[in-house]
């Protein structure tokens, strides 16, 4: 199905397009390796990931647009590192950016002259920087609470309003200190980190990590405050990568349109991603979900409206399935439905490119499922879909219906349904929808309503519908062309006046119905308030510290890590403790040590510290934060005296961070 966003110009063989003698060839490979060496030692290794990104753009050939170009080649990047990660991970210079941009650039350069492809880019147009504008603003709107802190203990008190937000930063430093997935080597890896995060899919904090050594020029690793200030870093640029993903998929959905609808749909999506509960993934520290769910809007986008070029799309949709599975692979089920009934529905077309459709099926089934079997099979992380806890079920609930039924109408449409797109559409929501469904039906058959991993489903169903606001724009009236004969001469502006002022009007409805505008939340406001998620978040008194925040900063400064010593916070209330161990621990690069004295089901004080005191092998200092933890401490060792043996207990008096 030809894809109207696709340069339909030929390869020719025109002698540019010739392959290079061989002299010319190795000095192109030997230029590769020299700019690489010389970035990083000039450190500016930052401007090599760009770099292959542009050059990994300027060898496609499907999309019009550099916009198209810039996300379909983040799009191939992004899942295909995680699959390269396991070459970093065994090869000895780990994530150095040397070899890995020196790799990339050779590639770059053999499938250039394979394919006898000359690099070119389209020239930016408008429609290029008001995606990205929007995308950047919007992000950065997200951004302003760590943006008006004016110190590292207000930045940490942000962080912490996430509990993953202190073990996302652990996953990321020891990959990074190690230079590849844990689940590789499992027993080194429970040295330095929680055992439960061993086997958690790893392609978000791989992909971090190592573009972080890029920002550092290969310099030491962050630890500390500074690694939470990297980690947060990564955290918005990958919810800046969602908002650049979901307007790409619904313009690319939409096939070609009036630059008037053009804008409206830009509009109408940045209001949608902050309208509705999307916005937690970055407050509550959901980073790999995100990356994940911005794969799938690129493959959902892919599926709906295929390339063109059937080679690019079947390798295109390979890796990004690479990337789901290395990355958040509960999302690999329902994406891999809706690649199948992509391939059936093209199972003529296909027939053209048997080679291709079989190097990346047998590549894709490979890798693709790879961490989820060993998530699965290894560490039994399937029992965890029947997570209790999670967002409201109504909020939810109102956002899937009352969206999905303004997306479903339109789509509805006659001129709309007589597209295959929108057809194909349908089958793709459909697919997310029974998804959905199927983990809610799990959370009811265990007991429990729809909760935590339900949440996450419905995430992927809103993400979709998101993609199906395209259906609307294409229903908006447009300026006339030009007079004709049976319509009376107008003048430009008069004839333009009505579209300009219905998309006035629907602009205006968007922003009020996702509650960027106007007194009042909108229509997907959060369940116990009438604020969005955004604009709770956005507007946050970043001053008002919270109690377990302001214990983990003081702790953080007053007590550096013992090498050997397990350093544990013990705090009036068990949970406050639990919080502020794992924030600590992180910053310390100790969760490895740590993990015996917080992660157990007691939370109740002074049962806690007893249990801490009776299980935690020593060396041990304990880090008192309240006086009614050191009463808990004295009652354990009155009780027990042989506990007192290889304890230190140190006292702290918590104090709010300028």
């Amino acid at each position: 199905m030809p894809d109207t966003t696709d340069s339909q110009d030929p390869v020719s063989a025109s002698p540019a397009a010739r392959r290079p003698r061989i002299g010319l060839l190795l000095g192109i490979l030997l230029a590769c390796w020299l700019v690489s060496f010389a970035a990083n030692a000039v450190h500016a290794a930052w401007l090599l990931p760009p770099v292959v990104l542009l050059g990994t753009a300027s060898l496609l050939r499907s999309g019009r647009s550099l916009l198209d170009r810039v996300v379909l080649a983040l799009a191939l990047l992004a899942g295909l590192t995680g699959a390269v990660g396991l070459l970093f991970t065994v090869w000895p210079w780990g994530l150095h950016p040397v070899p890995v941009t020196g790799l990339a650039l050779t590639i770059l350069t053999l499938a250039a002259v394979l394919s006898r492809r000359t690099p070119r880019l389209p020239r930016p147009g408008w429609s290029d920087l008001v995606s990205l504008a929007a995308a950047a603003l919007a992000a950065g709107y997200l951004a302003t609470p760590y943006l008006r802190a004016s110190g590292f203990g207000q930045r940490l008190n942000l962080a912490m309003v996430g509990e993953d937000n202190g073990r996302h930063p652990a996953l990321f430093d020891v990959i990074g200190r190690l230079g590849g997935y844990l689940f590789l080597d499992p027993d080194t890896a429970r040295e330095h980190i929680f055992s439960g995060l061993v086997h958690y899919p790893q392609g978000w904090h791989l992909t971090t990590a190592l573009l972080d050594g890029f920002l550092r020029s290969a310099g030491d690793p962050p630890t500390g405050a500074r690694l939470m200030d990297h980690y947060v870093l990564w955290c918005l640029a990958t919810f800046g990568l969602l908002l650049l993903a979901l307007i790409w998929a619904a313009q690319h959905v939409a096939g070609p349109l009036h630059p008037l609808r053009r804008l409206v749909l830009v509009v109408a999506v940045t209001a949608l991603v902050l309208g509705t509960e999307l916005p937690r993934l970055l407050v509550a520290g959901y980073p790999s979900e995100t990356f994940g769910l911005s794969l799938a809007a690129i493959l959902v986008a892919l599926v709906a409206r295929p390339l063109h070029r059937l080679r690019e799309q079947l390798i295109l949709v390979g890796a990004l399935l690479i990337g789901i599975g290395f990355s958040y692979y509960l999302f690999l089920f329902p994406t891999g439905a809706m690649v199948f009934c992509w391939l059936i529905a093209d199972r003529r077309r296909l027939r053209t490119r048997t080679g291709t459709v079989a190097i990346v099926g047998v590549l894709t089934a490979v890798l693709a499922p790879l961490v989820a079997l060993i998530g699965v099979l290894v560490a039994g992380q399937s029992e965890a879909l029947a997570a209790p806890g999670g967002t409201p079920p109504v909020e939810t609930y109102n956002t899937i219906l009352g969206l999905g039924a303004v997306v479903v109408a339109a789509v509805l449409v006659r001129s709309n349904l007589g597209e295959s797109t929108w057809r194909r559409f349908l089958v793709v929501l459909t697919v997310a929808l029974l998804f959905s469904a199927s983990m809610a039906a799990v959370n009811l058959a265990n007991g429990t309503q729809p909760a935590y991993y339900f949440g996450k489903t419905a995430h992927l169903v809103i993400l979709v519908l998101i993609v199906g606001a395209a259906a609307l724009a294409r229903l908006l009236p447009v300026p006339p062309a030009q007079s004709t004969e049976t319509e009376p001469r107008r003048r430009p502006i008069t004839g333009a006046l009505p579209a300009v002022a219905t998309a006035a009007l629907v602009t205006l409805a968007v922003l009020a119905g996702t509650g960027l505008v106007g007194w009042t939340g909108g229509f997907f406001h959060r369940n116990g308030g009438n604020g969005t998620w955004a604009k709770d978040w956005a507007g946050r008194d970043v001053r008002a510290i919270t109690r377990p925040a302001s214990v983990t900063n003081v702790a953080y400064r007053a007590y550096p890590a013992i090498p050997g010593t397990v350093t544990l916070v013990v705090d009036k209330q068990g949970l406050h403790g639990y919080r502020e161990s794992i924030f600590l621990s992180a910053m310390q690069g100790t969760s490895g040590q740590t993990e015996p004295g917080i992660y157990f089901q007691i939370y109740d004080e002074p049962a806690r510290t007893a249990e801490i005191l009776r299980r935690v092998p020593r060396p041990l200092r304990l880090i008192v934060a309240d006086p009614a933890a050191q009463q808990a401490i004295d009652g354990a060792l009155t009780a027990d005296p042989a506990l007192r043996e290889g304890l230190a207990v140190v006292p702290l008096k918590p104090a709010t961070p300028r």
